[in-house]
């Protein structure tokens, strides 16, 4: 009887904590991270009697969670992919609603640039079309600032972003470190606590949704994680702290590692997770398309300033800068940032066709400078443009250098913030060449010549042409009126000058049109007919075609134009900007200006489409992950609700084994009495 009690009441105690796990299931149902778990029962080592071996009833020897480490591993890889992917979509979603909206876009104001100066080459000498040029220069360049305005404060959000990132990160590494002290303690007692288990889980995988992480498990239950390429965020019941700071370019965040008493940047080893998705969001979209920005404002007012430099306005003066000088000494200063120094370096833009988007590390050598570029990691050599540049800009040391000095050179990276119209009266816009061609009224053949343009001029500029005065006459006899060998215009005065034509073996391979043609020095300086002419002389190069049947002493002169009210050549030489190739020129065909803008807007909604299908396709990852997780490990209500009808009725079976035992043992005392 005694051991059928006993029997009884083991069964009792055995369903009353199949309940109470039963009822931990139920209760945390909705508990992020929560592993359901299950009683392990066990029968009692039997007794031996006369009749053989007989039970001593049942004991429960362990509480365990259900619980797949692979299934684990997997929603924690998935969240922190999906994590990085949702972080980049959002901030590239909204650079390229930026850059294609028509309302803050750089191409309506590009366009009507454009359209005013076409209306203005139609009537140059209309004043309120010149107006129009002024007010549609100016609505382009505020256009350039609100753009790089909008990037600043959305990389200061990136940088503000990485700072919170960090801080949860820091916080979520103490506690996953205090959860390794608590297991291990709790480990030591001889049985898995449950709880605490699933409790670090679910901090790990929030962790994984701020930074991509590695946990490798320890032998004493505890877990090491691990971020970058390998650097300890978590070892044991230590942790480390991670913080964003500035970096060695002030305007970039940089995240670094407080490990005891050392610190280490891994801002280019990070990945996965939020902070992942804003760094390479920050440094894939964002800093190229800044500086694409920047190159394209810079090409147009340097384009624009120089072509307006070769015209005269109506009041027959060279022509001035419509927008400010990109090589002022305010604009050089922004463009680059001492690393290891307190020194000014200057940097002039020599060649805006030659720019690139990449930052660059300038270090002072002993020959001069050495100069690497960030994009590709890769050193810059002079290359052949006049004067020698490093990708279209020369670096200058006002209060001279040490050996060693490094400065962090960022080209391009002001250059839409730093555009503006600096011209304010309208007829200072250098619509007209400055030189005209002159017929003589007693020509007496059928020769013609274009009107000439001017391609090249010197740095003294245009002003120097007020003398101007060349004369071609045409010649096929001499004055003995013998036939000369060579026909053609010959150059009076020809001092100085000097005569080239299109060279006819490259007519049939080339372009009409373009620089790409090759010259060659006319013989005796002599102009043929029917060709195209380049006269060379103190530094200009005015081109020009002739053609007809001109008659012995015909003449031409390219003389001043200053009363050119009506001239709009140079006007249309500044139209044709809209379509000529400014970038990559070495590379054969080259890109226009709007053409650069539609590519870096192609790049940006390129990236974007990316960007949503790899934030959708995650996400369907992830959820399958937590389902195939959660198939296992989460609570089934209904599967619960079965299990406490089950174990209510052990519970009822087990007491009314102890009233049978009860019953008995009442039975035989009455017996005795």
């Amino acid at each position: 009887m005694a051991d059928l009690f006993n029997i009884g009441l083991s069964g009792l105690r055995a369903s009353q904590t199949q309940l109470s796990v039963t009822g931990q299931n139920i209760s945390n149902i909705n508990t992020p991270g929560y592993s359901r778990q299950t009683a392990v029962q066990s029968a009692r080592d039997p007794s031996f009697t006369g009749a053989g071996y007989i039970g001593n009833g049942t004991s429960i020897v362990d509480v365990q969670r259900v619980y797949n480490q692979f299934l684990t591993n997997q929603v924690r890889a998935s969240t922190s992919i999906n994590s990085e992917a949702m972080a980049f979509q959002s901030q590239v979603e909204e650079l390229n609603t930026l850059l294609s909206s028509t309302a803050t876009g750089i191409l309506p104001g590009m366009q009507n640039f454009f359209a005013a100066l076409q209306t203005a080459a139609e009537d140059p000498a209309s004043i309120p079309a010149r107006q129009l040029v002024l007010s549609e220069a100016s609505g382009l360049a505020a256009r350039f600032n609100t753009v790089h305005e909008r990037l600043t404060v959305q990389n200061q959000f990136i940088g503000q972003q990485i700072g919170t990132v960090a801080q949860q990160v820091t916080r979520l590494a103490a506690s996953v470190a205090s959860y390794n002290d608590s297991i291990a303690k709790a480990t030591a007692n001889g049985a898995q606590p449950n709880d605490l288990l699933d409790a670090r889980d679910e901090a790990v995988r929030k962790l994984s949704e701020l930074i991509g992480v590695t946990v490798v498990p320890q032998d004493d239950n505890g877990i090491n994680i691990f971020v970058g390429s390998g650097q300890p965020l978590v070892v044991g019941n230590k942790a480390s702290e991670l913080k964003a700071v500035p970096g060695r370019d002030p305007a970039r965040v940089e995240v670094r590692l407080v490990s005891g008493g050392s610190e280490q940047g891994i801002t280019s080893l990070v990945s996965g997770g939020e902070m992942g998705g804003l760094l390479r969001y920050r440094n894939e979209v964002l800093d190229p398309a800044v500086n694409s920005m920047g190159r394209l404002a810079l090409t147009i007012a340097d384009q624009f300033n120089r072509q307006l430099g070769q015209g005269l306005n109506l009041n027959g003066q060279p022509g001035s800068n419509l927008f400010q000088d990109i090589n002022s000494p305010e604009l050089m200063e922004l463009r680059s940032r001492p690393l290891n120094n307190e020194r000014q370096l200057n940097v002039e833009i020599t060649n805006t066709s030659a720019l690139t988007t990449s930052d660059y590390e300038l270090t002072v050598t002993e020959a001069g400078f050495s100069v690497r570029r960030l994009s590709d990691n890769q050193p810059v050599l002079l290359n052949d443009d006049v004067p020698p540049s490093f990708d279209g800009w020369i670096p200058s040391l006002p209060a001279g250098g040490n050996v060693g000095d490094k400065f962090l050179v960022t080209p391009t990276r002001s250059g839409a913030a730093g555009i503006k119209v600096e011209m304010q009266n309208p007829k200072e816009l250098a619509f007209a060449s400055p030189v005209t061609l002159q017929t003589e009224l007693n020509n007496s053949g059928t020769g013609s010549m274009t009107q000439p343009s001017l391609t090249v001029v010197p740095a003294t500029g245009v002003g120097a042409l007020s003398g101007l005065n060349i004369a071609l006459v045409y010649r096929s006899v001499d004055e003995a009126g013998d036939e000369l060998p060579t026909k053609g215009f010959t150059v009076e005065p020809d001092s100085g000058i000097t005569v080239q034509i299109r060279n006819p073996e490259y007519r049939a391979n080339l372009p009409e049109t373009g620089a790409n043609l090759k010259w060659i020095n006319a013989p005796d300086n002599v102009a043929p007919v029917g060709q195209q002419v380049r006269l060379l002389s103190e530094g200009y190069a005015f081109e020009f075609s002739t053609a007809g049947r001109p008659a012995d002493g015909d003449k031409f002169s390219i003389v001043h134009n200053p009363g050119g009210t009506g001239d709009n050549r140079n006007a249309l030489r500044l139209t044709e900007l809209q379509t000529a190739a400014v970038f990559d020129t070495k590379s054969g065909k080259g890109v226009s200006l709007l053409d650069s803008y539609g590519n870096e807007v192609q790049r940006v909604a390129t990236l974007t489409a990316q960007a949503r299908s790899e934030s959708e396709a995650s996400g369907a990852v992830l959820r399958q992950a937590t389902n195939n997780r959660d198939s296992v490990s989460a609570v089934n209500l209904d599967e619960e609700a079965t299990n406490l009808i089950k174990f209510e009725q052990y519970y009822n079976a087990s007491a009314q084994v102890i009233q049978v035992a009860r019953s008995m043992f009442d039975t035989l005392i009455s017996s005795i009495r």
